[in-house]
């Protein structure tokens, strides 16, 4: 069973989505060796880099971003950016979002809890039916352009 987006703490899925399109528009697979920085990535969607590191290694450990040790370290998608789902995002930083608030009384849990459930479903279907080269897409028709991979020069 997929876990509930919970709209109630939807700050991380979202940070995980940016994170996502961030490294792909930057580095994507690593072609040519390219990598985003963890910092770099903070930076960009101005955020502390302590503050999302936890989402880069939930990315990580779901399979959808690759880290690079060294000098010249970072994060590059783990799969081609067609074949990763929005929806993988998500469920990679929902642990521990589930929740949404104890709240009581007979109007919360007759209309309020079922209304958010529906709205949790409807968002889950919508985001398993876009991938991250969707994004890119529409990053693309928005006139933003991807970096290009500089050749190395090693004059002095």
């Amino acid at each position: 069973m997929q876990p509930t987006l919970r709209l109630l703490r939807q700050d991380r899925a979202l940070t995980a989505v940016s994170v996502l399109l961030d490294v792909a528009f930057h580095a994507g697979r690593g072609a040519n060796g390219a990598v985003a920085g963890g910092g770099e990535v903070a930076d960009r969607l101005g955020a502390a880099r302590r503050g999302i590191e936890p989402v880069f290694q939930a990315l990580s450990r779901a399979g959808l971003l690759e880290g690079v040790r060294g000098p010249r370290g970072g994060y590059r998608l783990a799969r081609r950016a067609r074949d990763i789902r929005l929806s993988e995002a998500v469920a990679a930083v929902a642990d521990g979002a589930e929740g949404g608030g104890d709240f009581g009384g007979p109007l919360h849990q007759a209309v309020v809890a079922p209304l958010w459930a529906e709205l949790d479903e409807a968002l889950r279907e919508r985001l398993e039916g876009l991938t991250l080269e969707d994004l890119l897409r529409r990053a693309g028709a928005a006139g933003l352009q991807r970096p290009s991979a500089e050749p190395l020069n090693f004059a002095i």
